[in-house]
């Protein structure tokens, strides 16, 4: 080998050297505004590249549904194209903005404990007339041609979460009546069972459904569960099918299957986030049990085994 000759590697390193400093900027940035596009899962340029189309909205329902001739029928929305605001074309930017931006309506709950068959305590959180200084909406009324709705809140939601005040309000501003189905040991009321609420345990809905059908029998009632609560809403519905006393249900973001909603959850940056965002949630909930360590986890350890 020639002793003049020079490394590679210094050419390399002198040719980099001669690249001005703002093109490694430009790159730096461009670089950075890839990851970001990514990590938040914008979807502005293929917004854009289909000419700001959207899509449309998937149904599924029977030739013969009169669900579908009553309500779907007469609904413009459902029969539209969904397109999001194109500088909220990220779904982690749209749950920021529900937290941080959006005002949550004002009113105040009426509280009923409810104790379950095997000694656990459900709060049974109903809307009544807001204060002064915020929303005025009409309390509630117990005529029985006004409609009754059943609020399940997701995995550590209860009746003060954003988005349960919301529609709690929302729904009332229709004239509708609302009560709040918290989870056994949430919304603030003492863990008195052996076991806490799981996606695989509907008993508590099904006798909650059943008390209020009892104390209002001629009281139309509906029911609406979000994410988990949407879960374990349908999986009632499954079990007990025409025995239930409901007149409909809705189920919003409801994690169909919980092992596919789990990978789900470690498949990137943001969903490991939100994981452990939940896990943390959840860590609190049992940290205020604290006294019932040792029997929630032989309830998790029977559960386990099954």
């Amino acid at each position: 080998m020639d002793s003049d000759s020079v490394s590679p590697y210094k050419l390399i390193f002198k040719a980099l050297t001669l690249i001005p400093i703002s093109h490694y900027l430009l790159i730096s940035v461009f670089v950075s505004i890839v990851f970001v596009y990514n990590l938040l899962e914008f979807h502005i340029l293929q917004d854009v590249f289909g000419g700001f189309g959207g899509g449309s909205v998937s149904l599924t329902f029977g030739s013969g549904s009169e669900l579908y001739a009553e309500v779907v029928s007469k609904c413009s929305l459902l029969h539209g194209r969904y397109l999001a605001t194109p500088w909220l074309s990220s779904p982690h930017l749209q749950t920021i903005l529900l937290n941080a931006v959006v005002k949550t309506p004002k009113f105040m709950y009426k509280r009923e404990l409810f104790r379950t068959s095997d000694g656990g305590t459900i709060a049974l959180d109903w809307l009544m007339n807001s204060d002064e200084t915020s929303f005025q909406v009409n309390g509630t009324s117990t005529a029985a041609d006004i409609p009754l709705l059943i609020l399940v809140p997701g995995l550590t939601s209860d009746q003060n979460s954003p988005y349960i005040k919301e529609i709690a309000y929302k729904m009332a501003k229709h004239g509708w009546n609302v009560v709040v189905s918290n989870h056994r040991g949430l919304g603030g009321v003492p863990l008195t069972s052996e076991c806490f609420y799981t996606a695989g345990k509907s008993d508590d809905l099904g006798e909650v459904v059943n008390y209020l059908h009892r104390k209002q029998p001629e009281t139309p009632l509906y029911a609406l569960g979000t994410s988990l609560g949407a879960n374990i809403l349908v999986k009632y519905l499954g079990e007990d099918g025409v025995k239930v006393p409901l007149v409909g249900a809705v189920s919003i973001s409801n994690p169909w299957d919980l092992l596919i909603g789990d990978r789900f959850y470690t498949r990137g940056l943001m969903q490991k986030f939100y994981n452990r965002v939940l896990g943390n949630s959840l860590k609190g909930a049992a940290k205020l049990y604290s006294t019932r360590k040792s029997m929630l986890a032989f309830q998790i350890g029977k559960e386990l085994k099954r």
